[in-house]
C-alpha cells in the first residue's frame, strides 16, 4: 500500500558529481585576474581537478562521516599508561589527506601560491569544514618559524609537504607535519598578555620547560605546536613538539575535547603542560611579534572560510530552487525568491572577490601588499566573517523544512557558520586592530586609499561611500566605540571597489545600490527595484 502511494516528485536532484571550481564564475575570474597568464592553464587545470574532487559523491560521503562521527580522546592505555591521543574516523583522515596532497599546506613554497591555495582552501571548505583547522594552522606556522632559520630548516619542508605522514615520530623521520596553535588561556581569551604559563630556561641553548595550560588548543593530533608562554623576559613563542628527538613522548596532557557548536570533526582541546620541552621562537619578551604572521595567515583564513560556505550556501539554495516548483511555476522565476538569492549571490561574489584580492597580496610581497594587508585583513576577518551566519540561515529558508533536515547538509553549514567570526579574535579585536593599524601604520591607510581609488568615478554610490569614509576618519572623537560601523566600511567599500571594477554590471550594481547606496533592508531578499537579480542568480547557479 504505501509503496503505491508513495511517490517522490518536484525534489532537487542532488547537487553532486560537478565541477566546484569552473561552476564558481566569480572564484575562476578571481583566480585568473591575479595570476600571471603564464601560469592560468595549469592553475586552472589544478584547480579543476580539485573541484571535481570536492564534487564527487564520494568525498562529499566522507566529509558527512566526518562530522557525524566526532574525534574521541583516550587519555589512557589498557594497562594505565598516558598516551593522550586523539580517534578519528577513517573519513578524516582520507580528507585531510586529500588536502595536504591538494598543496593546501605548500602556499609559501609555490609561484603564484597563495591565490590558488586561498582557491583551493575556499573549495575545501565546502566538503567539510572541521579538517580546515589543521590544514590553516600548518600553512601559517611557516612565517613564525621564519624567524628561526634553524628550526625552519627542519620544520619547513615538512610543513609544505604534500605527504599526510599521520604517525607520531621525530621530525627528521617524518615525511610530511602538521601543526596546531595554543594561545589563549581560561583567565585571558584573546588577552594574551595575561597568559599564565611559565617557561623556564634549560642549560641547552633555546630550550626551555614549561607549565601550565592552553583553554584552547588547535588541531592536538599535530605534529607540533606553537604556543605563548611566559618567559623571564616576558611573554615568548615556543614550539612545542609532539614528540621528542629520541622517540619518547612530549609532556602533552590532553585533558579534554571541547563539546561544540559546529566544526565537530576537529578536535579541540584543553592541555596542559607538566615540565613540557619546548624550543624558543625569535627573542623573549617578543612573542606576539613573533607569532602575528601566523595570526594574519589564520585571519586570512578566516575568511576565505567564510566564503567557501556562503558559496556553498547559495549554490544549494539556487540549485534548490531552480528545480523545485510551487505556485504553478519554478521557484528561482518568482520574483521575491529571486531577489532573496541575487541578494544572497552578491554577497558570497562580494566575499569571494575579498578574500582573493588579499591572497594576490601576499603572492606580491611587496612593500605597498603588505601594508595593505595590515589594514584590510583585521577590517576583512571582522565583516566577511560575520555575514556568513546570516547567508546560511537565509540559504537554509529557500529550502523550506528540507533545509531544517540534516540530510540535507544545510543545518552543518548554519552549524559551522559562526565559527570564524569567534576564532582567531572575535570582532571587537578586529575592529580594534583595524584601529590601531590608522595610529602606528600611515601608510596602511595610503595603501587602502590607493587601491579603492582606483575605482573612482566608475559608481557614484561608491564615491559616496569613500567620501563618507574620509568623513568617519576626520572625526576621531569618540571613535572607539564607532570602530565596528568604521571596520564595516573599510571592508564594505573595498568589496563595492573591486566589483565594480572586476564584476558584471549587475553584480556591481546591485552591489552598490543595497551595501553603500542604502536602499536595503535588514534582511535579505531587500534589493531595490531595477536591478537585473536574473542574471546575478543566472552567474550563481552552480550547474547548468
Amino acid at each position: 500500500m504505501a509503496a503505491s502511494t508513495h511517490t517522490v516528485a518536484n525534489q532537487a536532484p542532488p547537487l553532486t558529481g560537478y565541477d566546484l571550481f569552473t561552476a564558481d564564475r566569480a572564484l575562476v575570474e578571481a583566480v585568473e585576474r591575479h595570476t600571471d597568464p603564464a601560469l592560468r592553464d595549469e592553475v586552472r587545470e589544478e584547480l579543476s581537478g580539485l573541484g571535481r574532487t570536492c564534487g564527487s559523491a564520494q568525498v562529499q560521503e566522507w566529509g558527512r562521516l566526518a562530522n557525524d562521527h566526532p574525534p574521541r580522546l583516550h587519555t589512557h592505555d589498557r594497562y594505565g599508561h598516558r598516551v593522550d591521543e586523539v580517534e578519528f574516523h577513517p573519513a578524516w583522515h582520507r580528507l585531510l589527506g586529500k588536502g595536504v596532497s591538494a598543496g593546501l599546506t605548500a602556499a609559501w613554497t609555490r609561484p603564484a601560491g597563495h591565490v590558488r591555495r586561498a582557491a583551493a582552501f575556499l573549495l575545501w571548505t565546502q566538503v567539510e569544514a572541521g579538517n580546515c583547522c589543521p590544514l590553516s594552522m600548518t600553512h601559517a606556522a611557516v612565517p613564525a618559524l621564519r624567524t628561526d632559520p634553524e628550526l625552519a630548516a627542519v620544520w619547513e619542508p615538512r610543513l609544505t609537504s604534500t605527504v599526510y605522514d599521520r604517525d607520531l615520530r621525530p621530525a627528521r623521520l617524518k615525511a610530511g607535519a602538521l601543526f596546531g596553535m595554543g594561545m589563549t588561556e581560561k583567565q585571558g581569551g584573546s588577552d594574551v598578555r595575561a597568559n599564565t604559563t611559565a617557561a623556564r630556561p634549560l642549560a641547552e641553548d633555546g630550550a626551555y620547560e614549561l607549565t601550565g595550560h592552553k583553554w584552547f588548543c588547535s588541531a592536538p593530533m599535530s605534529d607540533g605546536f606553537l604556543v605563548l608562554a611566559q618567559a623571564p623576559g616576558g611573554l615568548t613563542c615556543f614550539l612545542v613538539p609532539r614528540v621528542l628527538e629520541d622517540g619518547s613522548r612530549n609532556v602533552f596532557l590532553i585533558q579534554r575535547l571541547k563539546d561544540k557548536l559546529g566544526n565537530r570533526s576537529n578536535a579541540s582541546a584543553e592541555v596542559e603542560f607538566d615540565g613540557t620541552w619546548a624550543r624558543r621562537v625569535g627573542a623573549e619578551g617578543h612573542g606576539v611579534r613573533t607569532i602575528i604572521g601566523m595570526v594574519a595567515a589564520t585571519r586570512l583564513d578566516c575568511v576565505l572560510g567564510s566564503a567557501g560556505i556562503m558559496r556553498q550556501a547559495v549554490a544549494q539554495a539556487v540549485h534548490h530552487c531552480t528545480h523545485r516548483e510551487a505556485f504553478g511555476g519554478r521557484l528561482v522565476d518568482k520574483p521575491l525568491m529571486r531577489n532573496v538569492l541575487a541578494d544572497l549571490a552578491v554577497e558570497s561574489e562580494a566575499a569571494t572577490a575579498l578574500a582573493l584580492r588579499l591572497a594576490a597580496a601576499y603572492d606580491d610581497g611587496g612593500e605597498t601588499e603588505r601594508a595593505l594587508l595590515r589594514l584590510t585583513v583585521p577590517a576583512a576577518k571582522y565583516w566577511v566573517t560575520k555575514r556568513c551566519a546570516p547567508v546560511a540561515v537565509e540559504a537554509a529558508e529557500c529550502l523550506g523544512g528540507n533545509g531544517y533536515v540534516e540530510d540535507s547538509g544545510m543545518p552543518r553549514l548554519v552549524r559551522e557558520s559562526p565559527l570564524n567570526s569567534i576564532w582567531e579574535g572575535a570582532g571587537n579585536i578586529q575592529a580594534l586592530d583595524v584601529l590601531r593599524a590608522l595610529r602606528r601604520e600611515p601608510e596602511a591607510l595610503d595603501a587602502y586609499l590607493r587601491e579603492v581609488g582606483e575605482a573612482r568615478g566608475a559608481d557614484h554610490r561608491l564615491d559616496g561611500a569613500i567620501k563618507n569614509l574620509l568623513t568617519d576618519l576626520a572625526d576621531l572623537e569618540g571613535i572607539e566605540g564607532r570602530a565596528r560601523r568604521l571596520t564595516e566600511r573599510f571592508a564594505t567599500v573595498l568589496q563595492g571597489a573591486l566589483l565594480v571594477r572586476y564584476a558584471p554590471p549587475a553584480v556591481a550594481d546591485a552591489f552598490c545600490a543595497s551595501r553603500l547606496g542604502g536602499e536595503w533592508g535588514a534582511a535579505f531578499g531587500t534589493l531595490p527595484t531595477g536591478l537585473d537579480t536574473a542574471a546575478v542568480v543566472r552567474r550563481a547557479r552552480p550547474v547548468d
